[in-house]
């Protein structure tokens, strides 16, 4: 792809000025349609150091209302960053709709420079593109709009900037040792960035290689780019919008996985599925004594642990996880408690809020609800597209890869009752006065789509049930039980985690 950017390209100051006019008032005018519009847009600079970066980004900014974009200085990750996923970092911040996060450099270090000087083997490399390429889709499948810019010089080019900033005391500080480096491995990195824009050039989000010899033209370019590019996402918007809600094709497609066969709900035995109160205080007390050994060790070894809870309302959530966190350190997990998502939340990709609630590694995060309510309760209630749920499922099961990938052990328990023993908890809870604040008319509503939701969770089963991330049914009608074999899961899977020697990255 380099090759094909014409290094010899020049304007003249007059044909520039004249071209660069319009073009400055075009974009002028884009800050109320993206607001009006919710568009998130995300302008990502990568390239040679001293190919024009920073000038060109200080150049764009002026077009635009400070209060709607983020500048985003993407530095190498530091050593709390690199305790996270490697996408981490770069989730947390994505600008809600109706900005702009305009960066200098991205998550393509992690697959250019870093790539070299981490020594990052081809497999692991081959990998983080994957996620790359997952990432952009995701977000421009989620109204993201993605226009990555990549400035090319020749490494004559680039020597000549950098001795003409080391020239000035005020200047010479932008040239790093790591910057001479690179200089003079300009041939390997010249392979690797090329090899990262042909892999990572996708239809959703493709480069734009601009030359960044000539300032002038690297300016128009730039310009021109972004602003035909956003007009035309605006336009498309519009139209969708006046052609009305689509029908979703139907089809589901969860992505390229080893999936488990699972039970349907109706199938599951709770019968027999119980404890008596001294039995279970043994078993109880032995369990939680276990994991309480068990967290010293993962942290040691710096293994992440996720655990989501999903179940039926009156399933017994919130006193299971309680018996878990009781065995834990407190410095070492978080308990995230999953509600209606805030407007900071529904302004941005539904993954988001989870993404910020990963734990560092060696820590435990226990998810009271999760990433499955797009494919159940936003599912049943409408509060997105048929083709949002549907499209749902590989991105979960793309987000859990990562999470594996990263070295987490992910831990996915579904609490079952039925439907009489939902009822009289239900009942106990409205005539308990200490219990009726659990009790709402929205649990009453959902119990009147029990139907639905089984289909919804049956499916659930079906496409994001996969090798690396399986769901554990919990046979809960008998709490006491349901306690002592998610611990017992838990436990067993650390363990087995610890003896295959797999930890974090």
């Amino acid at each position: 792809m380099l090759e094909q950017v014409d290094l010899k390209k020049t304007i003249s100051k007059e044909e520039f000025k004249k071209e660069i006019k319009p073009l400055r008032e075009s974009l002028t005018e884009l800050d109320g349609p993206i607001k009006q519009a919710g568009l998130p847009v995300i302008i990502l600079f990568e390239g040679w150091g001293g190919a024009g970066k920073g000038r060109v980004i200080s150049r764009l900014i002026l077009n635009f209302d400070p209060r709607w974009f983020t500048v985003v200085n993407t530095q190498p990750p530091t050593a709390l960053e690199r305790r996270e996923p490697v996408m981490w970092r770069h989730w947390i911040t994505l600008p809600e709709a109706g900005q702009m996060s305009i960066m200098d450099r991205s998550w393509y270090q992690e697959v250019g420079t870093l790539r070299l000087e981490d020594k990052v083997d081809d497999l692991t490399n081959l990998r983080h593109m994957n996620e790359i390429n997952s990432f952009e889709r995701g977000l421009t499948d989620n109204g993201y709009l993605i226009i990555k810019f990549f400035l090319h010089i020749t490494q004559k080019e680039e020597k000549a900037r950098f001795d003409k900033l080391k020239s000035s005391k005020d200047t010479a500080w932008r040239v790093t040792p790591d910057d001479w480096c690179r200089l003079r491995q300009y041939d390997k990195y010249y392979n690797v960035f090329d090899e990262m824009l042909e892999y990572t050039d996708t239809p959703w989000a493709p480069w734009h290689a601009v030359s960044g010899m000539n300032d002038e033209v690297r300016t128009l370019d730039v310009f021109r780019i972004v602003n035909d590019t956003v007009h035309a996402a605006l336009r498309l918007r519009e139209e969708k919008k006046a052609a009305g809600p689509q029908a979703a094709s139907g089809i589901v497609q969860p992505g390229q996985y080893h999936f488990l066969a699972m039970p349907k709900l109706e199938d599951i035995d709770l019968s027999n599925k119980s404890l008596d109160e001294e039995d279970y205080k043994k078993k109880l007390k032995k369990e939680q004594e276990r994991l309480s050994e068990l967290h010293n060790r993962i942290y040691r070894k710096k293994v992440p642990v996720v655990i989501v809870y999903e179940g039926w309302d009156a399933a017994g959530k919130g006193g299971n996880i309680k018996r878990v966190s009781e065995a834990l350190d407190p410095r070492g997990y978080q308990v995230i408690p999953v509600a209606v998502p805030s407007r900071e939340e529904k302004n941005r990709h539904y993954l988001w809020r989870f993404w910020r609630n990963l734990p560092l590694d060696g820590h435990i995060a226990i998810f009271d609800r999760s990433w499955y309510g797009r494919v159940m309760v936003e599912r049943i209630e409408g509060f997105c597209t048929a083709e949002d749920w549907q499209r749902a499922y590989q991105e979960i099961n793309e987000f859990e890869r990562q999470l594996c990938d990263w070295g987490a052990i992910v831990i996915k328990f579904w609490l079952q009752i039925d439907k009489d023993e939902q009822l009289r908890r239900f009942q106990d809870r409205k005539n308990t006065p200490s219990k009726q604040w659990k009790i709402t008319d929205e649990d009453w509503r959902n119990r009147e789509k029990w139907p639905q939701y089984e289909t919804a969770v049956n499916d659930m089963f079906q496409y994001t049930s996969t090798d690396f991330a399986p769901w554990h049914i919990i046979e809960a009608n008998d709490k006491k039980y349901a306690r002592v074999k998610t611990l017992k899961i838990i436990n067993q899977l650390i363990e087995k985690r610890l003896r295959e020697g797999k930890h974090h990255r």
